[in-house]
């Protein structure tokens, strides 16, 4: 299943970077009117690719969706199979593969493989390693991400720190069934930043963003 159309795909790819949204939300972001974005978001719920609630868990309209008085507006966000058409869980031979090596070779061949991916990511982007600063390195970090279609997104951590977030994973599947994906992921992280990183949260364990907090600091060992 694909997209009706452009605009279609423009407003799904605003679901995708923002998050939980109103029809207003997605309204001002792409500079169109409330109807023209309604007309989309109708025929994306009728294709089965974005979903409608009351209350969004996360984003711009989380908040919004709280304010005033009066009905609420709905908050429209991407479902499992919207966030296919941006490539998450777009191979399931990928997840065979990985079960197949599973099968054969066992949890440590599982292990070996996530490492190498990690290893592959790290030596492509290892110029992030070499900037001045540890903020530097997590910017580069998400280009470097979205050079590999993570569709992710900075903002701004507590405590002086960069938040990651990544609204899309490619190996998402895998992950759910295979953790060391993830943490394979986030100790590349660490490595290309300089930092210890933590991740707070991952869609494999069924939240909508992946979040990583990069700190601009190191913590000394006592």
């Amino acid at each position: 299943m694909k997209f009706t159309g452009s605009a279609a795909a423009t407003v799904a790819r605003t679901l995708l970077l923002a998050g939980p949204s109103t029809a207003g939300d997605i309204a001002s972001e792409l500079g169109l009117t409330g109807a023209a974005v309604r007309k989309q978001i109708d025929a994306l719920i009728d294709a089965g690719l974005v979903e409608s609630s009351e209350r969004a868990p996360y984003g711009p309209a989380a908040l919004d969706s709280k304010r005033g008085r009066g009905r609420p507006s709905r908050v429209f966000t991407l479902t499992a199979l919207g966030r296919t058409q941006f490539g998450q869980h777009q191979d399931s031979l990928s997840l065979s593969a990985v079960k197949y090596i599973s099968q054969t070779g066992g949890s440590a061949a599982v292990n070996q493989f996530a490492a190498n991916i990690a290893s592959d990511f790290v030596q492509r982007h290892n110029e992030i390693s070499q900037l001045g600063t540890i903020e530097e390195r997590a910017i580069a970090l998400i280009d470097a991400l979205n050079q590999d279609g993570y569709a992710a997104t900075e903002t701004d951590g507590l405590y002086g720190s960069t938040q990651i977030c990544q609204h899309n994973c490619p190996m998402g599947d895998v992950a759910i069934e295979f953790p060391s994906i993830c943490e394979e992921e986030t100790k590349a992280f660490s490595e290309l930043t300089g930092v210890h990183v933590t991740r707070l949260a991952t869609i494999a364990k069924g939240s909508a963003v992946c979040t990583t907090l990069v700190p601009h600091t190191r913590r000394e060992n006592a």
